[in-house]
Formats: structure tokens, C-alpha cells, sequence
């Protein structure tokens, strides 16, 4: 497993990217974290350079890949901070490492989280199975990249280039998984949440999985979810911003995970 480590201090820091990205997305947040603590970013099986086949590629392997990576490095205390589909798995990865060590995770952080499947986990599968034969990979992704961002830009470019790029293999596969794993695993994952929890959020999605950004005090079905499902959750909107929030609103982002870290 690819990962980058600097700095020093507590509590540690561990981010981890969302479908189709890699731990860069985190540049902004490594290197204002890694001047006062310890910081961790890395790459998902089959993303950027980890290695790993389509069918490993799933929500339960990279819970377990980022709770032995916690162990492995001895992160005590542990702020796990995920972006999009890693936001799923920062949840898992804190339901397998607070079930046998409450102490290692110190906080969660979700950035620009969602649920894209609910009710029966085998229909939510299907269904997303069925959204991407309906008019192939590649310009499935292609769309689904695209509207993560509301003003064009060569960072987009750049992140909808790699995401087509390197997710054809895993890609089919693990978007259909993560809709399972919404439907099957999410609540209870959430309802394992045992340490302080903030929820960062740009953009909401409706049921045709149409995004859009959010506004002031707006709220949205995952937000509500987040507040139900665990009690003393801190919600923050960040208005007017599109999907890669660490990326597009670092300064604000870094600002939000700072002053949780010191709560």
C-alpha cells in the first residue's frame, strides 16, 4: 500500500481519496497539517500506486486495508479524514478499529460525502450495474466526473482525465460495490461511530443522482442522515463549491479540520 508520511505531532492525521483519485488530492492538506502534526495520505488498492486486481477493489478491503495501515504505523488517537467514497471508508475503517481499540481513532472527518444506494442492497447493485451498461464505462465516468465541478477549469481536466484513465479496470465493478455497501453496511457503520465526527459538505445530489452546490444553511438527505445516526455531529456547509472541496476550498478546509483537531 502507496502511502506518504510527514511531519510530527498529535493528534495524527490520515486522509484517504475518493473513487477514481489518489492521495495528491490531499497536497493542500499535507503540507499545512504536516508543520504541527503527524500526517498520512494514501492510495486505495488499484489507485495511483498500490497495486491491486478489480475484484479486491471494494468498500470492506479498503476499510481493512486503512485499519491495518492505522495499526502498522501505531497512529494513536487517529483523525480519519475521507473524501466522497472515502468517506465510506474511513467509516469502515474506524467500525473495524474501534471494535477492538477505542483509543486509536482520536475523530472522523467526511468531506463531500453521499449515499448512492438505500433499501435493498441487491436492487442498489443492480441498479448501478445497470446505469453504466446503459451507455458504457467510459462516457459514464466521463459524466460522473464532469459534474462534480461547477466552473471549468485544468484542474478539472486533469482530475476527470486521470479518473477515466486509471479506473477502467476497477471502475465497473467498484461503483456498483459502493452502492451495495451504502445500502447494506452505511447505517450500521455510522451507528458504530464512537468519536467526535464532523461532516464538511459542498454539493448535494437528487434521486437522478443529479449534483448540485450547496447553499448557506442548506441542508440535505445526507446531512440529515449524518445528524441522526450520530448524536453531537458537527456539520459544516461549504457554500457555493463544487465536489473537491479539499482541492477547491483548501484554505477553508484546512481552517474547519484545524479547529475540530483542537476541539
Amino acid at each position: 500500500m502507496h502511502f506518504v508520511r510527514a511531519g510530527h505531532g498529535a493528534p495524527p492525521l490520515l486522509f484517504v481519496h475518493g473513487f477514481a483519485c489518489t492521495h495528491a488530492d490531499w497536497r493542500s492538506q499535507v503540507d499545512f497539517f504536516s508543520k504541527t502534526k503527524e500526517v498520512v495520505a494514501c492510495d486505495l488498492r488499484g489507485h495511483g500506486e498500490t497495486p491491486g486486481r478489480p475484484h479486491e477493489c471494494s468498500i470492506a478491503h479498503y476499510g481493512g486495508d486503512v485499519a491495518a495501515l492505522v495499526n502498522h504505523l501505531e497512529l494513536n488517537g487517529c483523525i480519519l479524514v475521507g473524501h466522497s467514497m472515502g468517506t465510506r471508508v474511513v467509516l469502515e475503517a474506524n467500525r473495524l478499529l474501534s471494535a477492538h481499540d477505542p483509543e486509536r481513532v482520536g475523530g472522523i472527518v467526511l468531506i463531500d460525502g453521499s449515499r448512492s444506494g438505500s433499501g435493498d442492497p441487491d436492487a442498489a447493485e443492480a441498479a448501478a450495474h445497470a446505469a453504466i451498461e446503459k451507455v458504457g464505462y467510459p462516457a459514464f465516468a466521463e459524466h460522473l466526473f464532469r459534474q462534480m465541478f461547477f466552473t471549468p477549469s485544468a484542474d478539472a481536466d486533469a482530475i476527470v482525465a486521470r479518473a477515466l484513465k486509471q479506473s477502467g479496470e476497477f471502475g465497473p465493478l467498484l461503483w456498483p460495490s459502493m452502492a451495495r455497501w451504502d445500502a447494506q453496511y452505511m447505517d450500521a457503520a455510522l451507528a458504530a461511530v464512537r468519536a467526535p465526527l464532523l461532516a464538511i459538505q459542498s454539493t448535494t445530489r437528487d434521486a437522478q443522482m443529479r449534483r448540485s452546490p450547496l447553499k448557506a444553511g442548506q441542508s440535505s438527505p445526507y446531512l440529515d442522515l449524518i445528524r441522526s445516526s450520530v448524536p453531537g455531529a458537527r456539520i459544516a456547509v461549504v457554500a457555493d463549491t463544487g465536489h473537491f472541496t479539499q482541492i477547491e476550498a483548501a484554505d477553508e478546509v484546512n481552517r474547519l479540520i484545524a479547529e475540530f483537531t483542537r476541539r
